[in-house]
């Protein structure tokens, strides 16, 4: 037997009602009455609509609701709370639509009222669990941040008549990155140096980050000259990983002897983009080292080696690639070599720590364009004394 049509309205699984014009009751169905805990005489002719509604209910009501329903003629999916007999809440979302008259003219407001408790205990259990996840996500950018430092030397160490400075920028907090750097004393003055970066990203590769620099520090000791410092870490990443997935590094690495008035730097690549100098006394210039290759990825590599003197004033920019492939507005789509090359002439006679920190606001500049984490290490022989006209110069050419 089929429901006659007063069954279906009273009985719907939704609540009905329809009011006057100004938000008196006229009708109400048995659903919407059940779920309140009234009775029919109490409601129809006797309240209006914004009684139903808790106090913050009637305030969006009237701010809100019925501003817009008058405008709209229809207003649908509104989330409201409306007052129980005894007190209590019931979240509902409320879809009003004015009736009107053969004449266009409004005659009465139709509402239909769904019982939302369920979708609230839905969104207030999605809005926990969205609270724990980020809460587990801080924690596990404090436990990356922190496994990232310890791939990196703390500080960097005093070297007399050498400034030096670093910097590591993040890609994002998120992924454990592979770059590297480290400067360490050899004895009888001379000092080693190296940047790199391991490919991939994650616990892998911090792992391959921890076992390229001990062994680069271990292989300092002994290798005569940074080629063989190189081929050292070549041969440990072959052994380490022999029955694995291949695991590599691009890698800048160079010894530091005293001379007069400077430094006499040896420098050897594994793969890695060339070295910046900036002079003191001419444009800045790339140190090149093509055809090396990275260590652990071939058998038998070749290393790439070549040297500079730094004098007063010279500064060396040592970076890894995450610098020169980030995504930028111009045709190229990633800044590259020859912009790098042409920031680093607008640097005359830049120190270490200028250099590095005018590095950082580019890098920062990038915004999401940077896709990769960047390691920067800067090497200089302080100028003599700088006329103020210089230094004022400088400081104009870096903002």
């Amino acid at each position: 037997m089929e429901d006659s049509a007063e069954d279906l309205y009273e009985n719907a699984p939704c609540g009905y009602l329809s009011t006057l014009l100004d938000g008196k009751i006229a009708k109400i169905n048995q659903t919407l009455l059940g779920w309140l805990g009234h009775r029919r005489e109490e409601v129809v002719g006797r309240k209006y609509f914004s009684d139903l509604l808790t106090v913050g209910g009637k305030l969006y009501h009237e701010t809100h609701f019925a501003p817009l329903l008058r405008m709209q003629g229809e207003i649908s999916g509104i989330a409201l709370e409306l007052r129980t007999a005894d007190g209590g809440r019931l979240p509902v979302l409320v879809t009003s639509v004015v009736k009107t008259g053969a004449d266009g003219l409004p005659m009465l407001i139709r509402t239909t009222v769904f019982d939302a408790r369920d979708r609230r205990a839905y969104e207030k259990e999605l809005l926990r669990a969205r609270q724990e996840a980020e809460q587990d996500r801080e924690r596990l950018q404090k436990v990356l941040a922190t496994l990232q430092q310890s791939l990196l030397p703390p500080s960097l160490p005093d070297v007399p008549g050498l400034e030096a400075a670093a910097h590591y920028q993040t890609a994002s907090s998120d992924n454990l990155g592979g770059d590297f750097y480290d400067l360490f004393a050899l004895g009888d003055g001379r000092w080693c140096f190296f940047l790199g970066d391991v490919c991939g990203k994650g616990p892998e590769a911090a792992a391959v980050t921890s076992l390229t620099r001990y062994t680069l520090r271990a292989a300092a000791l002994h290798a005569p000259d940074p080629a063989g410092m190189l081929s050292t870490l070549d041969t440990a990443l072959h052994e380490r990983y022999a029955n694995e997935a291949t695991r590599y590094c691009t890698v800048i690495a160079g010894t530091l002897t005293p001379g007069a008035e400077g430094f006499e730097v040896a420098l050897a690549s594994g793969g890695h983009p060339p070295a910046l100098l900036l002079s003191a006394d001419g444009p800045a210039c790339y140190l090149p080292t093509p055809g090396g290759m990275p260590a652990g990825i071939l058998p038998s590599p070749s290393f790439v080696s070549t040297g500079t003197r730094l004098g007063p004033g010279d500064t060396l920019l040592l970076y890894t690639d995450g610098l020169i492939d980030a995504r930028t507005c111009s045709e190229e789509g990633r800044f590259g070599q020859e912009a790098l090359l042409a920031f680093a002439d607008r640097l005359p006679s830049a120190s270490p720590a200028e250099a590095v920190e005018a590095v950082k606001g580019l890098l920062e500049g990038f915004g999401r364009g940077l896709e990769d984490d960047t390691a920067v290490l800067a090497l200089g022989v302080p100028a003599e004394a700088a006329t103020g006209a210089q230094s004022q110069l400088l400081r104009r050419k870096l903002r």
